[in-house]
Formats: structure tokens, C-alpha cells, sequence
């Protein structure tokens, strides 16, 4: 990995970075607040599962109310988390859990449940089992698909339904959802399906019991695995990405299709949402971030900079800033001016604050307002990448382009496509019919609700395909020296024809150029803000806190990023030996 991400670069290209400058700041690796095994040795992750991490706040009365999970190898750590307060301890987990015969894949807790005492956590496991357990009172309480008789694949994403106590979603690499109440039981035979709703490339079944069991439903979407998926931040929607190298977005509580996006090339491995649930970002093995405007359906822009496929994108919720004036946003003055110009969001207990004020200044279809995302990336290159969406991107005619981090594609002699203003959403000819995505699914039946009844299913009439077309698996052949960043954009048109030659057998042919993917120089390419290498081994985790941003390596290090100003206590003490990288 070390070999590959040095590729092109020299002896300073090769150095693990341990600080980066933005606008607003310095951000300062801290080698007294990282995360690992308790013996700090580097863990020999061939053929591992992805390390992953997962926070949780128990409103903790002394003040050190953050948790975090994480998992190396065969091992799962909850840990007290100190942050830039305070140096770690790693002596003192909270729980320590080593399994054997499986591996645990990714984990999440409870916000809504979790106390000083108590703490609901789900764990994926690489044999399909999904385990619910509380690391606090270091309690099993629950084992799900126990026998595999639900989904024998492995589990790649799972998470609690948004203000829900009971209900959790799980993804499997066999393509399939799940969805669970944990007070049901899975049963002891392999559960029986009927179809309760379909559409283009997906359908949803729930289970034919007579009895409440789990799952409450199934939905298959796409072909090949659901990498990754993530709610919106009102919880209404649900956006899936692929290995198909589809983004799909759905409204959860009817099932029905939303919108749909195709990656460049290749699996779409991650995704999020904005703060205020209007764009979603997705990365993958075209080695691209891309942007896509839900309430549009349309792709706002790509983002190169990673050498190596994308393993996490995250949007910057404290970062992200409104202003009511006609000019982008200047960022200039102290750190202590430019958290008090931008932070509106100071935790992340406050994302609906957040995302109020945003719908709301969004309102004006970004006149008379001016707008920045900040979001980050990292890959499989070991590169930490961030990354402004401004307004001159996202309202190309309300606006001179002037921004400096954006590179200008080449003129589209279509004229219809880039240059497309955010109020005249383009044609959705690769999504089923629907009306803005904003638009309140109020009027239509739950399926969540009906899957909890077992008669009254066939009320539910059977979505007609838009298009009847089926979608075929992109083949696996892209490799790592093919990646999309060493080829300029002389020479997209030559890549555009070779990846049509590739896959004349699949829908590649008929979705490059369409709105569902549009070619590179249709669209605004981005750059990224900063693009450092910050690891040995390829990069699994990017998290924003209010005071700093978690990343995770391969070889199981977390660790923490002081954003600027919030250094604290630990910017005077002697750096211990951190075996994740050299100081420069």
C-alpha cells in the first residue's frame, strides 16, 4: 500500500503529515489522544475487515459524555473518549470483546437510549450474524440471523432507524436489507417472503408469518452488494450505494424511488448526506467524490484528488456556512472570529438546528445567500482529502465563477447540462415518477407500518417500471494503476470510449452522458482544499466532531485532528512515539 500511494511522488510526497492549513486554521494531529490496541503495535490487516469507528454521546454529567467503538481484526474496543481534552488510556476499556470464527464488520449505537449506564449496540459480523449487546453493563442481550437462515453473506452496514428505540436497518454484500425490531425474534426456520412493493431494480418483501418475527422486511436492491447507506438527516430517506455503481435514493417509510445516480466507473463503496439533507456525496472505485443535488436529481460536480478508490466521504457539519450577501464567503481574521462567523452547529446533538437554518436560508434558491459545504473524503491511497461546495457550483447562473479551488471542464456543446440552473431540475429518465424530492410522502401508506400487519398486504398496488430495463453488473476488472486521477481531461473522451468498449454488454453505454451520468466535461470538477497522506495503510474512517475529526488506518490506529483553536491541553505535552506516522 505504502508502494502504491507513492507513485509519482518523492521523498516528501511519502511523508505521514501531521498537520494541514485551511482558511480557517491550522488542524494539529494529536499523538497523546490516539486510538488503537492496548499494545499500540500495528495490526497485520491482510485480508482483515475494514477498521471502523462509531461514537455515541451518554449525556455524562462530569462532562466526558463521548464513547467510542471501534474494531481491529477479531476484536471490538468501547472506549471512554477523551479527545482533545485529554490523553488517552488505553488500559481502560470500557468492554473488550474478541470473537472467534467471525469477524465484526461495523457497529452502531443508540443516541436515542444511551445513558451513563446503559448502551444499545448493534455489531455486524462478516457470517451475516448481527449481535446486540451493551458494553457498559457488559451484557449479550440479543443474537440475530444466529443461524444464517436470514442472509449468509457478510454484513456491510448497519444502523438504528432514526428516532426509533426498537428498529434497525441492516445491508448484506448479497444485496439485500434488512429490517428488525429487536424485540422480535428471528425464528428457526428460513423466513418466507410476498412481494409488498417493486420497482426499477428493486423490490421490498415482508414476511409471510403469522406471527411477528424478524425480519419485518426485505428489500433487494440492485445487483451485487449495498456497500454502504445512510438516512437522511430528517430520517425520511434512505440513500443506497452499490457495487452496481448506482446511487439509489428511496423515501423509507412508502419504499418508493426517489432518484438515482451512476458512478463514472465502477462501485459506489461510500455515501452521506448534507446537514440540511439537499445534496448527497458519494465515493467509490472511480476513484471520484461526486456530488448530487437530491432535489434536483442531477450530479452538481465531481471531486478528484484521491489516487486509489474512496473509502468514506463525510460532510463537516460545524464547517458548513450560510451568510446572507451577494459574494462567497471570506474566511479570514482569528480562529476565534471564524467559529464565531460559521459554527452555527457547535455539536452534533444540534444537527436539526442545523439543518433548519440551512432549508431555510436554501429557501431563497441561493439568491441574496451565500453558501459553503465542506465535506471530507479519504481513500485507499492513505490521503485525507478535503473538500468547499460553494455556491458559484451549486447556482451556476446566479453567480461569476470565481472560485479558486474549482477547475473549469471543457465547454459542453450541449449547452444543457452544467450551465442547468438548481430551480429547473433536469428530465428524470432514470428514476420512477415522482414529485420533488422535498415533497411530504404524508398520503402514502407505511410500509414499515405494514409490514407489522399481517393481512391487508395485497392493498398494496405493484409500481409500474418506468423503464423496463434491467441493470447488469459492471465487471470487476478495474485495478488500482487504472485509476481515474493519473489521466487528464485531454483524454476523458479515449477513457469514455475504452470503458464503452469494456462493457458494451452492460448499461454503461446507455447511461454515460445521460443526467443519470454525465461525462467529465459536463460538469464542474472540483479540487480538493487539501489532499495529504496521513497513513501507512489505506484509509477506513473519517468522522467530524465539534472540536476536531477522527480518521482511521488499516493497520488499527484512530486518530484525532484538533481543528484550529481547540488544541488545548495536550498541544504542551511531550508527543508520545506515535507508530502512525513521523512529525514534520
Amino acid at each position: 500500500m505504502s508502494k502504491m500511494a507513492a507513485e509519482g511522488g518523492g521523498k516528501e510526497a511519502n511523508e505521514i503529515k501531521t498537520q494541514f492549513t485551511t482558511r480557517e486554521g491550522v488542524y494539529k494531529l494529536l499523538p497523546n489522544s490516539e486510538y488503537s490496541r492496548p499494545n499500540r503495535l500495528p495490526f497485520n490487516s491482510q485480508g482483515s475487515n475494514p477498521v471502523k469507528v462509531s461514537f455515541v454521546n451518554v449525556n455524562d454529567q462530569s462532562g466526558n459524555g463521548e464513547r467510542i467503538c471501534f474494531n481491529v481484526g477479531r476484536e471490538l474496543y468501547f472506549y471512554i473518549y477523551k479527545g482533545v481534552r485529554k490523553a488517552a488510556d488505553l488500559s481502560k476499556p470500557v468492554d473488550k470483546r474478541i470473537y472467534k470464527g467471525t469477524l465484526p464488520t461495523c457497529h452502531d449505537s443508540n443516541a436515542l437510549t444511551a445513558t451513563a449506564e446503559s448502551v444499545s449496540l448493534l455489531v455486524g459480523f462478516s457470517a451475516g450474524q448481527v449481535q446486540l449487546i451493551d458494553p457498559i453493563k457488559k451484557e449479550t442481550s440479543k443474537l440475530f440471523n444466529e443461524d444464517r437462515l436470514i442472509d449468509k453473506s457478510p454484513v456491510t452496514c448497519l444502523k438504528w432507524v432514526p428516532g426509533s428505540e426498537h428498529l434497525f436497518l441492516v445491508s448484506h454484500s448479497s444485496g439485500c436489507l434488512y429490517l428488525y425490531n429487536v424485540e422480535h425474534t428471528c425464528g428457526t426456520t428460513p423466513p418466507h417472503y410476498q412481494i409488498l412493493k417493486q420497482g426499477e431494480s428493486y423490490v421490498v418483501h415482508t414476511s409471510k408469518s403469522k406471527s411477528a418475527r424478524n425480519p419485518l422486511l426485505r428489500w433487494t436492491v440492485g445487483e451485487g452488494a449495498v456497500n454502504e447507506f445512510a438516512f437522511s438527516p430528517d430520517g425520511k430517506f434512505l440513500a443506497c450505494a452499490g457495487q452496481d455503481g448506482f446511487l439509489r435514493v428511496f423515501c423509507f417509510d412508502t419504499a418508493e424511488l426517489q432518484g438515482t445516480m451512476k458512478s463514472y466507473f465502477g462501485g459506489l463503496l461510500c455515501v452521506c448526506w448534507s446537514p440540511d439533507g439537499r445534496y448527497i456525496v458519494t465515493g467509490g472505485e472511480d476513484d471520484l467524490v461526486t456530488v448530487w443535488s437530491f432535489s434536483d436529481s442531477r450530479v452538481v460536480a465531481r471531486g478528484r484528488g484521491h489516487k486509489s478508490w474512496v473509502s468514506v466521504v463525510a460532510f463537516d457539519h460545524c464547517t458548513t456556512s450560510v451568510q446572507d450577501s451577494e459574494a462567497p464567503a471570506e474566511f479570514s481574521g482569528s480562529d476565534e472570529d471564524f467559529q464565531d462567523q460559521v459554527q452555527f452547529n457547535g455539536s452534533r446533538e444540534r444537527a436539526n438546528s442545523s439543518q433548519s437554518r440551512l432549508s431555510k436560508r436554501n429557501s431563497t434558491d441561493g439568491r441574496g445567500v451565500s453558501v459553503t459545504y465542506r465535506f471530507g473524503s479519504v481513500g485507499q491511497d492513505t490521503q485525507l482529502c478535503l473538500w468547499d461546495l460553494t455556491e458559484d457550483i451549486l447556482f451556476p447562473l446566479s453567480r461569476t465563477r470565481t472560485h479558486t479551488n474549482v477547475m473549469s471542464g471543457e465547454t459542453s456543446t450541449n449547452g444543457n447540462n452544467s450551465a442547468t440552473p438548481s430551480n429547473s431540475p433536469l428530465p428524470r429518465s432514470n428514476s420512477l415518477p415522482h414529485s420533488s424530492g422535498n415533497s411530504p410522502n404524508s398520503h402514502k401508506p407505511s410500509i414499515v407500518d405494514s409490514a407489522l400487519i399481517a393481512t391487508g398486504v395485497s392493498k398494496f398496488a405493484t409500481l409500474a417500471l418506468h423503464e423496463a430495463r434491467k441493470e447488469r453488473h459492471l465487471e470487476k476488472d478495474h485495478k488500482r494503476n487504472h485509476s481515474l486521477s493519473y489521466i487528464s481531461n485531454k483524454s476523458s473522451d479515449k477513457l469514455n470510449q475504452l470503458i464503452g468498449t469494456r462493457t458494451a454488454k452492460t448499461d454503461v453505454a446507455k447511461t454515460l452522458g445521460t443526467t443519470l451520468c454525465p461525462r467529465m466535461e459536463e460538469i464542474p470538477l472540483l479540487e480538493p482544499l487539501v489532499c495529504k497522506k496521513i497513513a501507512h495503510e489505506r484509509l477506513t474512517v473519517l468522522i467530524f466532531l465539534e472540536d476536531c475529526l477522527v480518521t482511521a488506518c488499516q493497520e488499527g490506529f484512530i486518530c484525532t485532528w484538533a481543528r484550529p483553536g481547540k488544541v488545548g491541553l495536550l498541544s504542551s505535552q511531550n508527543p508520545a512515539n506515535s507508530p502512525s506516522g513521523t512529525v514534520v
